[in-house]
């Protein structure tokens, strides 16, 4: 069915462009009109470089912030569909709360007024396709500029250009009708004509995807003559119904919490819509009032349905807002979240893929829900609980008594629990390619990448571990069973060290420790040799149980490794006097390797002495 639309709307068109040329100017007018605003959204994606994106993640931490964010975002970008996708986007990613998000919602609501009053007030009186033209032409020159911020700039100017332009054809085409076609005849009065009105207005939001448009054709029609005032405010409400359907279907990609944000779009813009057609008459005495107060003339229409517009969606965060916390439980409840899937990726979403830090958040997020499946994989495969471990007072306690093997098939893990994540991590790492994010987000999306490298390369280094952790693991026996208790030992304190890490402020966290840590993995890395030299000389293991343990001991110190430059990719901090005071005095890989054993220990005291502990 879905693939006969297109055809069949193209169809319409140009039999409507047959059979009246007024139809054909005020349809160019329509296609302008969104034309420019996607070259508005374009601009202020290239010129803000993920601006947006930061100051959302800061404007959610109360509904007071979230609302004005949603009003003044929405003024600025005159798209209310943008900062839904946005919000969802943001949502799905993980970086914003649900309540955060309908905060948004609600203020973008009111800030999409403002539209109203702007064609309203300007562009209804005053020739403004003489100042498109200029706009145009000037943007055009800037978006063949390579600096992103010039070519931004061009995309938003000549946006704004045929925004103005297509405003300009929908008003002559609607004055070309009144000459033409009397749509009044067609005017339906009373509860019938709010009804079917609100309906079409409803409808051409969704086939147009943006209110503005909807609202400008309204004026336009009002301004000539071709419709009612009571007509124009019934079709007003419904285009704030019809704006629903972009944040659904922004949605469609999304995860559960985007779901729950489109459906709270849906209920907001409903419920206001209902209480506006019930009390529709208290509503036009209160505009009569507010206009005549600020004087708009009682003839100008056009200025009071902007008045309108604005009160009836003011009226609407009003009634919701004290009912915020109840419609969030009724969200949770009517989409709840499914049970995890530790093996699917979780913030990976079609959602977050045109926002750059949606991009980062969301990878860094489910880097991170790779790392936790790895650190399970990688204790149970070592026969120790991954609970004890993180809880433990006594860690090498805590290994020698976990003797009992793990019920767990390492293969079918690493499968299911890894592989599956790291093919999503890298294919969607690969695409991010496609979105031309700046070179400061590509860079950490490169080093998110090799991060979940890092992990992966553990895990498989640990899997070759887990026949002879059951053998000499499960039962004491003698020095060997000591020797792997070792290994254990070590993989599981760096585990719990970077869960520390995991949990700890990031205004408190410090990575020196990382270099710690692995120059004694190389330390002791060198040290094993000998010892196991020394037990086989005096008998203590035998030649078998010699060769196993110094070729597990490659396997287990190339984990360690692994997994403390991930956890070095994934904490080291940027861009702070920190990261450079770190940065200065982080070991390099040639002074780890040639570093002699006392040498370390003394870098290992005098850095000790440095935090104070």
């Amino acid at each position: 069915m879905r693939r006969y639309l297109l055809p069949v709307a193209i169809a319409a068109l140009l039999l409507a462009f047959w059979l009246s040329p007024e139809a054909r100017e005020v349809s160019a007018g329509v296609a302008i009109f969104l034309f420019g605003m996607l070259m508005l959204e374009d601009g202020f994606k290239l010129f803000a470089g993920g601006a947006l994106e930061r100051m959302l993640e800061r404007a959610t931490r109360s509904t007071a912030r979230s609302l004005l964010f949603g009003i003044i975002s929405t003024t600025l970008l005159q798209s209310s569909s943008l900062v839904s996708v946005i919000t969802i986007s943001f949502l799905s990613a993980g970086l914003i709360s649900l309540t955060g998000g309908v905060g948004i919602i609600f203020g973008a609501n009111i800030g999409t007024t403002t539209g109203a009053w702007l064609v309203a007030g300007l562009g209804l009186k005053v020739d403004i396709a003489a100042y498109a033209m200029p706009m145009i032409a000037i943007g055009i020159v800037l978006v063949f500029q390579k600096p992103k911020p010039l070519r931004g700039i061009g995309y938003a100017l000549g946006g704004l250009g045929f925004l103005f332009l297509g405003i300009h054809h929908m008003k002559l085409g609607f004055e070309s009708f009144r000459d033409q076609i009397d749509l009044l005849r067609f005017a339906l009065p009373g509860l019938l004509g709010l009804l079917v009105y609100t309906l079409l207005g409803a409808g051409a939001t969704v086939i147009m995807q943006s209110s503005h448009a909807t609202m400008v054709l309204i004026l336009a029609a009002l301004a000539a003559g071709q419709i009612t005032y009571e007509n124009a405010l019934a079709l007003a409400i419904g285009a704030n119904i019809g704006t629903t359907v972009t944040a659904i279907i922004g949605s469609l990609g999304a995860n559960f919490q985007g779901r729950r944000l489109a459906l709270a779009h849906l209920v907001f813009n409903v419920a206001t819509a209902a209480v506006a057609l019930v009390f529709i008459s208290p509503l036009r005495l209160a505009v009569d009032g507010i206009s005549e107060a600020v004087g708009v003339a009682a003839g100008d229409y056009a200025l009071k349905l902007a008045v309108f517009h604005t009160l009836f969606n003011l009226l609407g965060v009003l009634l919701m807002l004290p009912l915020l916390n109840r419609l969030i439980a009724i969200l949770e409840r009517r989409i709840p979240e499914p049970v995890p899937d530790v093996s699917r990726p979780r913030y990976l979403t079609q959602a977050v893929d045109a926002f750059p830090q949606a991009l980062e958040g969301a990878l860094r997020k489910e880097v991170l829900h790779l790392y936790d499946n790895a650190s399970e994989v990688i204790l149970s495969a070592l026969n120790l609980d991954p609970d004890a471990v993180f809880a433990s007072t006594d860690l090498s306690r805590t290994v020698r008594q976990s003797r009992r093997a793990v019920d767990i098939n390492v293969d079918e893990a690493y499968e299911k629990r890894i592989k599956t994540l790291y093919s999503a991590i890298f294919e969607f790492t690969t695409r991010v390619g496609e979105n031309r994010a700046s070179a400061e987000i590509a860079e950490s999306i490169s080093t998110l990448r090799n991060v979940s490298s890092d992990i992966v390369r553990a895990v498989k280094s640990v899997k070759h571990l887990r026949k002879n952790v059951l053998r000499y693991g499960t039962r004491p026996q003698g020095k060997v069973t000591e020797l792997y208790d070792g290994l254990r030992l070590e993989l599981a304190q760096i585990l719990k060290e970077i869960r520390k890490l995991e949990l700890s402020d990031p205004a408190d966290r410090s990575i020196l420790w990382l270099d710690q840590e692995r120059a004694k993995v190389e330390e002791d890395a060198r040290l094993t040799t000998r010892r196991v030299e020394t037990l086989l000389h005096d008998g203590m293991i035998s030649p078998a149980a010699a060769t196993s343990f110094l070729t597990d001991t490659g396997y287990a110190y190339g984990a360690m490794r692994d997994l403390i430059e991930a956890a070095r990719g994934t904490y080291a901090e940027r861009d702070t006097g920190m990261a450079e005071v770190e940065k200065m005095l982080a070991l390099d890989e040639d002074e780890l390797q040639d570093m002699a054993p006392g040498e370390k220990g003394k870098i290992r005291r005098h850095e000790t002495v440095a935090d104070g502990t």
